[in-house]
């Protein structure tokens, strides 16, 4: 099974119409999503609201930004003084997220939003090293190859500047997914059988440098429940070490 190929034709088909399929319920800001063309939200596909992170004045980065709803939420957070990069591999998702730039600029009052076609393993060649505060995803890196996540993570690691930050919501099962299921088109690409290992996913940042790294949110009521297995959303928050530290960190463990 072709990994790459295989999601870029699902999420196509995705940016075309919407897939139920692939997404979670989320509940996520009324106001930000209130700013948003119906197109983008009909058509965004996610497990969780990583922009709750996003701080004014932030260069936040979104991997795997489809058709532009999070990145878009995230650039209505940051104000003026801030930068959005989103990165995407599927030519019909940056379609649809270009699509509406001008229309949100105008809506927003200013245009920080920029969108990279790429893989997101290849973050640290599209972007400059030590570039931004905050590294946010919803339900993309468990589409990845097993075989380029280790690039990915130290990619993250290398984009982001000392002290920034990590968001990521993705799927995350208990168990690890047997090699069966990981060979089924149909369910990687419906992101379940690239589903990380609950501990697993957590080791990877630590075994790539960050610290803080734990579940800011998991939800105990399983997505799906796939031969016999449960699929979960949660979000992953880190830190890269250095820099210093907001207020709010110190004293907490949220990395909101």
């Amino acid at each position: 099974m072709e990994v790459e190929t295989v999601v870029r034709e699902r999420y196509a088909e995705g940016a075309e119409a919407c897939q139920q399929s692939l997404c979670c319920p989320v509940s996520y800001n009324r106001e930000l999503i209130e700013l948003l063309p119906p197109e983008i939200i009909e058509k965004d596909y996610g497990c969780g609201d990583p922009s709750r992170y996003v701080r004014p004045g932030d260069a936040v980065l979104d991997l795997g930004s489809g058709g532009g709803k999070i990145a878009y939420m995230a650039a209505s957070i940051t104000g003026a003084q801030g930068q959005v990069h989103g990165i995407d591999m599927t030519g019909e998702m940056l379609e649809l997220a270009r699509r509406y730039q001008g229309q949100m600029a105008e809506t927003l009052g200013y245009d920080i939003v920029q969108f990279h076609k790429g893989l997101i393993q290849d973050a640290a060649s599209i972007l400059p090293r030590a570039s931004i505060d905050l590294v946010i995803s919803n339900c993309v890196l468990n589409l990845v190859a097993e075989q380029d996540r280790l690039q990915l993570i130290n990619g993250i690691f290398s984009v982001l500047r000392p002290g920034g930050r990590v968001a990521i919501a993705d799927i995350v099962c208990d168990q690890e997914v047997p090699e069966a299921m990981k060979d089924d088109a149909e369910l990687w690409s419906g992101c379940i059988s690239g589903a990380f290992q609950k501990q697993a996913f957590l080791d990877a940042f630590s075994a790539a440098g960050f610290e803080d790294v734990r579940y800011d949110n998991w939800d105990d009521q399983p997505w799906q429940e796939v031969q016999g297995l449960a699929f979960h959303s949660a979000t992953v928050c880190a830190r890269k070490p250095g820099g210093e530290r907001a207020a709010d960190e110190q004293s907490s463990a949220c990395c909101s």
